[in-house]
């Protein structure tokens, strides 16, 4: 049998509290895309990790290209030919594509040399990058090119990719398969993690499952169901989200000509838009990433001031409301940004607890904190949402993405809000918990909540919306009924047709036209 590239053998990692690897082993060979499967807090962040000389296992061996590996840092990860495109981008904004690179270089040539190179790989591999772009003015899928490049230039023989689809468009998501597909032909090796089972069967070779810090399985996906290689990560039979017969009630907000100037120079601007919420509905908000979806969050929560009439809620104008304010009267709002946003990384899980929830959950009594209140809140959101921890008095930068997200929705939605608004809900979860989160938006507009959703993954909102409507350029179109759009009119919404009616009066006329054209008359309905 051929030598595999890369063996893990026996790999154990223990934390305080938590075994994060157990006894973890298997290969990865040259020219093949290998999954790396586990729900959050299954071990594959710490794995990947080890492999890349950012931890150092208490037990076990790698072997690479059959020598000893054991890299100390990354740097020596690098050297022996591993490279890694990570879920967040390290990138500067206010640098260009070439600079930002230089910047992941041990000894950077002259940025001549550099762009030169950049625009080489770019076209052998069919990324096509300006090395003089702006980074803050490209796309989600563009800032990606720019860390695969950077990975690129290195002729890596393993590349590692943590949720690389994350926040592309189905377009980027095909030009990075085909991109992949081409890397693999190469001889290259790609261990990929993601969440997205789909596209774990479209793409990779071999699965390999993590449950609990420890191997479960191993699968060709190409022949295993997504349904069968979710089960196996959990290790239970899964639920889909059930939609309890509810009607909308009464207009809860109301956004009217809702204008506000980007905030900073690589944001976007919100341009009229007008929007009714009722009580006890889901409306869903879809877009592309960078047309305004954190934008219009920070104007709805108050982080972005706006003018006085643009925003009405159960009747009174909010719009110079701060944050805490809103709160007070029952309208939340969770960020897509959950490190650093929604949670400070250095607080413990009961301090983050406190920062949002010290009002409804009566968290405080003159400038004092109820502690003992505080921690049982916190708890109560780590039982409900599964939040994989050792305790309420963890720090939130130890949890996995994943942990974190489930706390940061949980912390909000166990505060029976009376509207709220998520950005990315289920962005880097398992397919448990997003079904368990998306479950939970549902039971809480049974309730009677308004609960406006934004997501860029257009399965979910179909799945839990009763409207929906698209964000394009900082514009957004009418709300329609979710059941029964087609892809044909999501697609025309998502590109910028935000009059669907004016769209389809112009089909209606062309097909006028095309009738008379061929002498057949055009009669309505």
């Amino acid at each position: 049998m051929t030598e595999p590239l890369l063996r893990l053998s026996g790999l154990t990692k223990a934390y305080p509290g938590v075994v994060a690897n157990r006894d973890v082993s298997f290969d990865i060979a040259r020219g093949e895309v290998h999954a790396l499967l586990g729900e959050n807090g299954a071990g594959k962040s710490t794995l990947v990790k080890t492999i890349y000389g950012l931890v150092k296992p208490d037990h076990g061996t790698m072997m690479l290209a059959g020598q000893p590996f054991a890299p100390a840092d990354p740097h020596a990860a690098r050297t022996a030919g591993v490279a890694m495109v990570f879920q967040h981008f390290s990138l500067f904004d206010a640098m260009n594509v070439a600079e930002n690179i230089a910047l992941g270089m041990e000894n950077p040539p002259p940025q001549r040399a550099i762009a030169a190179q950049v625009r080489r790989v770019s076209d052998q591999y069919g990324l096509p990058l300006d090395p003089t772009r702006i980074v803050g003015e490209l796309s989600a899928g563009e800032r990606q090119r720019v860390e695969i490049i950077r990975c690129l230039l290195q002729d890596p023989k393993l590349l590692i990719m943590d949720e690389p689809t994350s926040v592309l468009t189905p377009q980027e998501v095909a030009i990075l398969f085909e991109t992949l597909r081409k890397l693999r032909a190469e001889g290259t090796a790609i261990l990929y993690i993601s969440h997205k089972l789909e596209e774990i069967r479209a793409l990779c070779d071999t699965a390999t499952v993590l449950r609990l810090g420890a191997v479960v399985g191993t699968c060709d996906p190409r022949v295993t169901s997504a349904r069968d290689m979710a089960e196996l990560m959990v290790g239970a039979v899964l639920q889909a989200p059930q939609k309890a017969d509810r009607r909308a009630g009464d207009v809860v907000l109301t956004l009217q000509n809702l204008s506000a100037r980007a905030p900073h120079r690589f944001g976007t601007a919100l341009m009229d838009i007008c929007l009714d919420v009722r009580k006890g509905e889901v409306l869903g908000i879809g877009g592309v990433a960078g047309n305004g979806q954190d934008e219009l969050v920070a104007a709805l929560s108050g982080e972005l001031r706006t003018k006085a009439g643009m925003i009405t809620y159960q009747g009174r104008q909010i719009g110079q409301m701060s944050p805490n304010a809103r709160r007070r009267i029952g309208l939340l709002a969770a960020p897509e940004e959950r490190m650093g946003h929604a949670a400070a990384p250095d607080m413990s899980l009961t301090e983050n607890a406190v920062m949002t929830a010290m009002t409804r959950q009566a968290l405080t009594s003159y400038g004092f904190v109820h502690w003992a209140r505080a921690r049982a809140f916190a708890q109560g959101v780590i039982s409900t949402f599964d939040v994989r921890t050792p305790g309420p008095g963890t720090a939130a930068r130890s949890l996995s993405g994943g942990n974190l997200q489930k706390f940061v929705i949980g912390r909000e939605i166990m505060q029976n809000p009376d509207v709220l608004v998520v950005n990315q809900p289920t962005w880097g979860v398992d397919a448990s918990a997003a079904a368990a989160i998306r479950q939970a938006l549902l039971d809480l507009a049974a309730k009677g909540a308004a609960v406006i959703c934004i997501s860029q993954d257009l399965d979910e909102l179909m799945e839990i919306s009763d409207r929906f409507a698209a964000l394009n350029e900082g514009r957004l179109s009418v709300p329609r009924p979710a059941k029964g759009l087609s892809v044909e009119e999501i697609g025309l919404m998502l590109g910028g047709a935000h009059d669907m009616e004016v769209a389809r009066n112009g089909r209606e006329a062309k097909g006028a036209r095309d009738a008379q054209k061929s002498g057949v008359s055009h009669v309505d309905g």
